[in-house]
């Protein structure tokens, strides 16, 4: 049983809740700009592959130039340059392209439309400048405990493994997630944001500058897109489509915790994350530790395979949206 336990921790637990930390994070950028700018941004997910791509960039050149936070990547020293060029690309995005169509008072399906076109660019602009394969920029210690270590300290036949990507990716999510509720509800900015998320007409007879409210709403979504994608690309690889492809499950995560709750894009991450690996791990090991010898499967025992995960995020969010359209913690209705 203890094995069992190891197993499920090593390939789903602790995998699952690193993809979750990652889905989160992007998804809190979507519900921001749902929130406050009230459209679905699909260019999120090339917003994360940009600012990733200017952050590999200048690792690259700081390991080149012998520069390291030993057992840490490096790229926790190039990230804040990162989240500065995602900001300048969506500064530069607002004022030559969203700004008309907000002034416009353009409907929300255009504004997607938009947004559309805008990802193609962005997705041509990363591939241009770092190519279509993939790109592997991590450094320093690869594991925080590993397999044989824990074997040998445990005596189990079975060893927990825990990358250094899966714990910086965890404790970076909870310092990340923590700054952005304290600046929401302490700070005056976070508060002019809120109210002109609520009621954007009350909130300009208030005083309240709507350009300000957009330009911090951006400058967030480039933070939270950057370090998501930053810490997606260290715990896996960076590939500029993978980033477009992770584009389903951030929104599935955002519509599920229900659109514009911040609370309810971090527990639809979570939820998003464990279902897709728990659906397509193959249970075969774990049953080998539970079952008797002549009980065992022959299969991998596996309900679909690593292919068809974002299939899993597309039925919940289906399901979802036909049950309970504005998501778990009652958001915006889609």
């Amino acid at each position: 049983m203890l094995n069992a336990l190891v197993a499920l921790m090593n390939f789903v637990v602790i995998p699952a809740t690193a993809y979750g930390a990652q889905l989160a994070l992007g998804a809190l950028g979507v519900t921001l700009i749902y929130g406050i700018l009230r459209f679905s941004n699909f260019a999120h997910g090339d917003t994360m592959a940009f600012g990733t791509m200017v952050t590999i960039l200048l690792t690259w050149a700081l390991q080149a130039a012998g520069v390291s936070l030993g057992p840490l990547p490096t790229a926790l020293i190039a990230m804040p340059v990162g989240i500065l060029g995602a900001a300048a690309l969506l500064l530069l995005t607002d004022r030559f392209v969203y700004r008309f169509y907000r002034a416009q008072r353009a409907a929300p399906v255009i504004l997607v439309i938009v947004s559309m076109g805008v990802m193609f660019v962005y997705n041509g602009l990363t591939r241009f400048v770092i190519g279509v394969d993939d790109q592997r920029f991590a450094d320093g210690e690869r594991f925080i405990l590993s397999a044989n270590a824990f074997r040998d300290w445990s005596g189990l036949d079975e060893g927990l493994a825990l990358r250094t990507t899966q714990a910086i990716t965890i404790v970076t999510a909870i310092i990340v997630v923590a700054a952005l509720f304290w600046f929401l509800n302490r700070t005056r900015t976070g508060k002019s944001m809120r109210a002109f998320s609520d009621n954007e007409d009350l909130a300009l007879l208030s005083g309240i500058s709507p350009e300000r409210v957009v330009m911090v709403t951006w400058l967030l979504v480039a933070a939270l897109a950057t370090i998501a994608g930053t810490l997606y690309g260290l715990d896996k690889t960076f590939k500029p489509f993978t980033y477009f492809q992770l584009l389903l499950p951030i929104f599935a995560a955002a519509i599920v915790g229900g659109l514009g709750s911040p609370i309810g894009a971090i527990a639809g991450g979570f939820i998003i994350a464990f279902a897709e690996v728990a659906i397509t791990y193959p249970l075969r090991k774990i049953l080998s530790y539970l079952l008797p010898e002549a009980w065992e499967p022959a299969g991998l025992v596996q309900l679909l395979a690593t292919e068809y995960k974002f299939a899993v995020s597309f039925i919940i969010l289906i399901v979802v949206l036909l049950i309970r359209p504005t998501g778990l913690f009652k958001g915006k209705a889609v």
